[in-house]
């Protein structure tokens, strides 16, 4: 196992960390703890030392499966990241529960990389007027977290301006050989190596979809390559390629993967591949975007929209949806992060055909009538999920708000 150190204090992190969102399930859908577990300490028993999750993630029993796989020593041998939900912060207080909770489930007294979870500027805005730095500088300062960080999936411009809102040691992106352009990418990337931080990739396979059902085309692509790997091997190894990328997550859930993984990641050098190798997976990035139904490549010249919606967001979704049809992540990623549900709305459907932005497309692309098309395929289940999930989202605060008006009565008791 390779490891790479966090530039603001050297702490040395393998470059593959285990990501806790995809755990292995049961046939009746839930967490199959033992499974999980024994996966977790074989990736600890191989080198892995950075196990990330959240408090949404398998609802909640993601941190729980992480805290009983900590148990019996293994605690001490890595480092924990988890996250703060910002939508189930409504005052400063929430910030102080949220935690609590967390260092209980997780059975430990710190947090070693704490983030505030899928910011975009919206959000961000909403945690820093709520006082999210002063809970961060306080809670490094007694101890309960050791790094501070934010994941992300809004726009460049957004991401440049929180990074430099605060003193963060890391943070995480989603970063792929599709998604150079998309979110914060690598201009991204490099700004936030170039600012200290230490940046954890997420999605590195795009959700498991440049590894899984890979099309034909690109199958093809990696068969003729001199040296034999897999689509995922492949995928890691370009993000490991650029030395800006601190640990590389992949959602794993299965020994053979995790075995294959950790394999790759014994000789996964930053600058290591060559100019062949480099040349073949352009060619499989080309045939990717080939493939896909709308040719944008997220450039943002057609940005901002005047109605609000967000454009090459809504275009990557769409794309990867009809790219990946058995996958109905993309769907729920699009209704979640363009909806309303865990920022403001920025959906195709608000597309009120102006024009400006097919003005402004370098790739002539006919916007308007684009987006009528991802409002058609995109925007059907919409009206139904988001209250459905906004729903379930206010029970959990609901039922946080009256833990902390027990706690208050009975300190005040």
């Amino acid at each position: 196992m390779l490891y790479r150190n966090v530039p603001r204090t050297g702490d040395k992190l393998s470059i593959l960390g285990f990501g806790c969102m995809r755990l292995p399930l049961t046939r009746t859908g839930g967490v199959d703890e033992e499974r999980a577990i024994r996966q977790i300490r074989h990736a600890i028993d191989c080198g892995v030392n950075y196990f990330d999750t959240a408090p949404i993630y398998h609802f909640g029993k993601s941190e729980q499966v992480l805290g009983k796989a900590l148990a019996g020593g293994y605690r001490k041998k890595v480092r924990i990241a988890t996250k703060l939900p910002h939508w189930s912060v409504f005052e400063r207080a929430d910030m102080d529960r949220i935690l609590a909770g967390q260092l209980r489930t997780l059975k430990t007294d710190h947090i070693d990389y704490y983030l505030l979870h899928g910011l975009g500027r919206e959000s961000f805005e909403k945690l820093r007027r709520l006082g999210v730095f002063e809970f961060l500088d306080a809670a490094k300062k007694d101890g309960r977290i050791i790094n501070a960080g934010f994941s992300f999936h809004g726009d460049p411009a957004a991401f440049r301006e929180i990074v430099d809102a605060y003193g963060w040691e890391f943070c995480q992106i989603q970063y792929n050989y599709l998604d150079e352009k998309n979110q914060a990418g690598t201009e991204g990337l490099q700004y936030a190596a170039g600012r200290g931080l230490a940046v954890m990739v997420m999605e590195p396979l795009r959700g498991g979809n440049l590894a899984g059902r890979v099309p034909d085309e690109v199958k093809a692509i990696w068969e003729e390559a001199p040296v034999h790997r897999s689509p995922a091997e492949w995928g890691l190894r370009w993000v490991w390629n650029h030395p800006e990328a601190t640990v590389v997550l992949s959602g794993m859930n299965d020994e053979a993967h995790i075995d294959e993984n950790i394999r790759a990641a014994d000789t996964g050098q930053a600058n290591s591949l060559t100019q062949d190798e480099l040349a073949r997976i352009e060619r499989a990035r080309d045939t990717y975007k080939r493939l896909m139904k709308v040719g944008c490549t997220g450039c943002g010249y057609c940005m901002p929209c005047p109605a609000g919606v967000n454009i090459p967001g809504c275009f990557a979704e769409y794309n990867a949806h009809v790219l990946f049809p058995h996958d109905r992540t993309a769907k729920f990623q699009y209704i979640g992060r363009y909806g309303g549900l865990l920022s403001g709305k920025s959906y195709a459907g608000l597309c009120r055909a102006c024009g400006k932005c097919a003005e402004a497309c370098p790739q002539h692309l006919p916007i308007p009538a684009l987006m009528k098309e991802v409002s058609r395929e995109m925007e059907g289940m919409m009206t139904v999920v988001v209250p459905v999930l906004k729903g379930l989202l206010w029970c959990q605060n609901t039922a946080g708000r009256v833990r902390r008006a027990i706690t208050r009565e009975k300190a005040h008791a």
